[in-house]
């Protein structure tokens, strides 16, 4: 671009006008505010980290989002290094928001420590002929059990026969209904029917069972409606969100009134999962103090609800069937070891259990010999070191 000037006295003054226009130019250039970057992330997730590449084989998707979103923060993320957690680990304390302000603190666990995880994906493989590695979505679809769920719009008994995970030791229909109907994993919940189930939907439902049957007790009897159990946020991947407590070990050096709560509400707890409205009866197969914590007001909450077992009283127990069922799921979790047959369980198994192994961790004998324990409390003593004393060192068959 020129500018016209007239040849006369005046052309000096134009010249210099022209110069002048020029460094205004280039100086506007040079001032004009660069493009804004692209907002840099301050932390990712990775897919192997919280095993969406593992997915179908996994708990679910339903809360992924929120990880990408930024919206689900490691308690402890703003390091230096801005490093993810080591994977190892089985669980990591995070904050949770629904609009960026306001945060509530929550625990991201795994359904099983990564080191079984990863040989619980090896068996899989092997299951097929495979030595190292193999889709291991594809093997699960293949099997006869998973193609029978496939077929089938109502989730039967026959369905879950052999599989590990105490609540489906004697499962009712009744059960499985509910299990179908809460099932916050899918779209539409709320039928018995799982018509509205992808094959995806399908074969995660049948890999958590399998696995570790926790996120679905916290989806079948919620917090919500007065069950002792956290509130479950949701999954993704291998990973699942549920709300974060305090555990129970931290307790042990508190107050004697302290103590003395907590062993009362285990054993109203119990009281409420064996006697209940719905007629299920949930029990435990056994118990350690990881199991419960209490929140901030003091209420006790069980956080790990995989040695549960249920039976419904409505439709009683089912005779032992014949030699199971035995697949590449029968053997995905912790232990692979059966439970004991359901006609075998005691009205009292759960509080013998909880005398046995938890109640001595809280009151203990010093208590009484301070004379500190009163009343109810030192016969709530008294009773625990009877139950104690009486089961010994067996863990299979608590005692009446």
């Amino acid at each position: 671009m020129t500018l016209g000037c007239p040849r006369n006295r005046a052309a000096e003054v134009c010249g210099a006008l022209a110069r002048i226009w020029v460094l205004f130019w280039a100086l506007g250039a040079m001032g004009s505010p660069p493009s804004p970057a692209a907002p840099r992330k301050a932390y990712t997730f990775g897919r192997s980290f919280l095993g969406l590449d593992k997915c179908n084989a996994c708990v679910g998707t339903s809360i992924c989002k929120k990880f990408f979103k930024e919206e689900i923060r490691f308690e402890k993320w703003l390091s230096p290094q801005l490093m993810l957690p080591p994977v190892y680990r089985r669980w990591y304390l995070a904050n949770y928001t629904d609009d960026s302000e306001n945060w509530r603190p929550v625990v991201l666990s795994r359904l099983i420590p990564q080191p079984l995880h990863e040989a619980s994906d090896r068996s899989i493989c092997s299951s097929a002929g495979r030595a190292h590695s193999c889709s291991i979505e594809a093997v699960l679809r293949a099997t006869p059990r998973f193609q029978d769920w496939a077929r089938s719009h109502l989730l039967l008994p026959r369905m879950v026969q052999g599989l590990a995970t105490p609540m489906m030791r004697c499962p009712s229909q009744r059960l499985l209904d509910r299990l179908v109907r809460r099932y916050a994993e899918v779209t539409d919940a709320g039928s018995v029917q799982m018509k509205h189930f992808a094959e995806r939907d399908k074969l995660r439902l049948l890999y958590t069972l399998a696995v570790n049957q926790h996120p679905l007790l916290l989806q079948m009897f919620p917090g919500t409606e007065g069950w002792p159990f956290p509130k479950y946020y949701g999954s993704c991947g291998r990973m699942m969100v549920s709300a974060t407590a305090r555990p129970i070990r931290s307790t042990y050096d508190s107050a004697l009134e302290t103590r003395a709560d907590i062993a009362y509400q285990l054993l109203h707890i119990a009281q409420g999962l064996s006697s209940n409205s719905l007629r299920f009866l949930l029990y435990y197969t056994r118990v350690s103090e990881d199991m419960f914590a209490t929140f901030e007001d003091g209420k006790l909450f069980i956080v790990d609800a995989s040695a549960i077992g249920i039976i419904d009283l409505l439709e009683g127990v089912p005779p032992d069937s014949e030699p199971e069922r035995e697949d590449v799921f029968s053997c995905l979790s912790t232990s692979c070891a059966r439970p004991p047959p359901c006609s075998s369980v005691r009205p009292s198994q759960s509080f013998s259990l909880l005398c046995r192994d938890l109640l001595p961790k809280l009151l203990t004998p010093r208590d009484a010999w301070a004379g500190r324990l009163h009343g109810d409390a030192a016969r709530l003593l008294g009773s625990a070191q009877t139950a104690r004393g009486r089961t010994g060192t067996s863990r299979t068959r608590p005692a009446d």
